[in-house]
């Protein structure tokens, strides 16, 4: 037995997710079970969202029982459940770590949620648990993207010097947040174990599972939070869960995919729905580009291209260099409903006006 996954349920199939089992002899891994209605953009009637969501969440559900380990790379919904306690019970759950290199609303979302899970598995509160705030010394995180720092962008260069030098500050006053905030520690109740594992490995049996370090969420700085990527190897094989690096817009985040030479790579998009809004050209160029790197050099055969980009029904023609690029090479780079013998969803509503 080698390496066996299956996508539970991803933006394609209706809602948005990037729900994954993986299976190993050793241990089965959940990555990321959550789900959350399309946008109000997606071209269905709200019923029809709902009713997606509504299987998509039953399916995530179900594999949570087979699973073995959860991991959760941040604390968006359509990455985990915040509020149902009982997919966790009798379960190893890494989640990122909720004390740094996360948003306000993400630590929110972590405080409710480990306060539930204290009352549900330790009859205890959150806040009898806390460890004292840890004053710790951040490097400027642009240190570590020395492609992205490189990268000539033309015209953009100016206005993205701008938008850096105000992710600096940002990113200060988080440093302050995150030095002053009480520790949410790892826990274990018994019935539920709580890890926070990035930049670490875990072994289990002859799986070894590692993390990175947390990721930015899109592009520098981004204010929708970090992210790690998952990376699971058995018997040779190896997969990779990008988890929300959008295309992967950072050159680094590519180059890092590249040394790896995953066999199989589930790969999240860039927001081609939000195009002019919250994703610019420069940038949406910069994820094809770097898609297309990864297609050319690796020897990685599949790659499920999926997460935020089918959401609107236009995202094949907006990365088309992606889609030759991988036919052009023999590679296979499918949405996750294609995976499955399923055509997106979005792409049969245009196919029906």
């Amino acid at each position: 037995m080698n390496i066996e996954f299956k996508p539970i349920w991803f933006d394609s199939l209706g809602a948005k997710s990037s729900c994954t089992l993986v299976r190993t002899c050793d241990v089965t891994v959940l990555i990321d079970p959550g789900i959350a209605i399309m946008q109000p953009s997606f071209p269905a009637p709200t019923s029809q969202k709902l009713a997606w969501a509504s299987e998509g969440r039953k399916a995530i559900r179900e594999a949570c029982k087979k699973a073995d380990v959860i991991v959760i790379s941040h604390y968006h919904h359509d990455h985990f459940f915040p509020n149902e306690m009982d997919v966790y019970s009798n379960k190893l759950i890494l989640a990122k770590n909720p004390n740094h290199y996360i948003n306000d609303s993400q630590r929110a979302r972590a405080e409710s949620f480990y306060s539930k899970i204290c009352e549900a598995f330790g009859n205890v509160r959150l806040t009898e648990v806390l460890r004292p705030p840890r004053k710790r010394i951040y490097e400027d995180p642009l240190n570590s993207l020395p492609l992205a720092m490189k990268l000539d962008v033309g015209d953009y260069k100016e206005r993205r010097r701008e938008v850096l030098e105000r992710g600096k500050e940002w990113f200060r006053q988080r440093i302050e947040k995150w030095n002053k905030w009480p520790q949410i520690p790892e826990l274990n109740f018994g019935k539920v174990k709580i890890l926070f594992p990035e930049g670490k490995e875990l072994k289990l049996g002859r799986t070894r599972l590692r993390f990175t370090n947390p990721l930015f969420h899109g592009v520098e700085f981004s204010r929708v939070g970090w992210v790690f990527m998952t990376i699971i190897e058995f018997n040779g094989v190896k997969l990779i869960h990008t988890s929300d690096v959008n295309g992967p817009i950072i050159e680094d985040y590519a180059e890092l995919i590249i040394r790896e030479n995953p066999d199989i790579l589930i790969l999240d998009g860039p927001m081609t729905y939000m195009l002019g809004y919250m994703l610019n050209r420069t940038n949406l160029n910069r994820a094809i580009k770097n898609a297309v790197r990864i297609i050319k050099e690796t020897t990685t055969k599949l790659i499920i291209y999926d997460h935020h980009l089918p959401r609107e029904a236009r995202f094949k023609e907006r990365t088309r260099n992606v889609w030759d690029t991988a036919e052009k090479h023999g590679k296979r780079v499918i949405t996750a409903a294609e995976f499955l013998g399923k055509k997106p969803k979005v792409l049969e509503i245009a196919e029906s006006l």
